[in-house]
């Protein structure tokens, strides 16, 4: 509501504040322990050890499809629907301007309480029940919002505030169950399951997922939505059941388990021993074995 143009440069310009926190936090930021550890070695060959990027081996195929997939899903769920077009959206079911104005206020307080309760529970439930139970409560967001403006909304309709205010609660509900699951837990799974050798790989093909889809989400949604309309939110719904499928089906729980044991998690996955499995049980026979023909050609003592 600013006059001459400046509200828009105004709130642009204001991303500069966060940008400003971030990088001068960066300058006090302290080097990890292992890090450090590695410093005080060979220096030369550790840096050699973390610029290979081996997440390509076939060992680390799990990470790999997971470091993909999760940041994919994250962004197919429709979150961004809502951080960019939510004004737009709920003046367009019937609130005013300033009713769709506070209402985006609304829905990112809620999203801000959920990342607050995530960390408090995240190491009691587990992060494979957060993302299921994330995913339900985003399934049932989505479909629901989509039958009241298939029934209410039409195609080019006006609907009643009272709907409209009712598909902001259910939209709060939505962001609610993405900032306490997929949110916060799409960076913090990948970096859980990678080993050290690839975990600035596996973050780095994270953080290009996510702001690739971003990008795609952004310029194609206002396309979908004219051609689609209701529908919309039945597409981003699907989406939610494949990603909700994938983490009951392939993804394994990681909460409290020690980095030396996540090898074993695989090993032991009904799915991804098929992969890793193999390769490993060899490489673990053949130094049984090496280590049987020791012991029996060792001299014996009295």
């Amino acid at each position: 509501k600013i006059e001459g143009g400046w509200g828009w440069r105004i709130s642009l310009s204001m991303a500069a504040v966060p940008a400003a926190f971030l990088t001068i936090g960066a300058i006090f930021l302290p080097e990890t322990p292992s890090f450090l550890i590695q410093r005080d070695g060979n220096v030369d060959e550790a840096k050699m050890m973390l610029q290979r990027r081996n997440i390509l081996k076939k060992k680390y195929r799990p990470q790999l499809v997971i470091a993909l997939l999760i940041p994919f899903f994250n962004q197919v769920t429709g979150i961004n629907v809502i951080n960019f077009y939510a004004p737009v959206m709920f003046r367009t079911i019937g609130l005013g301007e300033s009713a769709a104005l506070m209402s985006a206020v609304v829905t990112r307080l809620c999203a801000t309480v959920a990342n607050i309760v995530a960390m408090i529970v995240v190491d009691k439930f587990g992060r494979r029940k957060l993302l299921l139970v994330g995913g339900i409560q985003m399934i049932l967001s989505q479909f629901t919002v989509g039958a009241i403006l298939a029934v209410k909304f039409k195609d080019h309709g006006v609907m009643d505030k009272e709907y409209g205010y009712l598909v902001l609660v259910i939209m709060c509900v939505f962001v609610a169950g993405f900032a306490w699951s997929w949110g916060p837990l799409t960076y913090l799974v990948p970096t859980e399951i990678c080993p050290l050798e690839i975990r600035s790989a596996g973050q780095s093909v994270v953080i290009a997922v996510i702001f690739l889809m971003t990008f795609v989400i952004g310029q194609t949604f206002l396309n979908m939505l004219c051609h689609l309309k209701f529908g919309t939110f039945f597409l981003f719904g699907g989406w939610v059941c494949v990603m909700t499928l994938f983490v009951f089906f392939f993804l394994p729980e990681t909460k409290q388990l020690p980095m030396e044991q996540m090898e074993q998690v695989w090993r032991k996955h009904w799915f991804w021993k098929r992969i890793v499995g193999e390769g490993e049980e060899e490489v673990d026979q053949a130094h049984t074995g090496a280590g049987a023909i020791a012991m029996s050609t060792a001299p014996h003592s009295s």
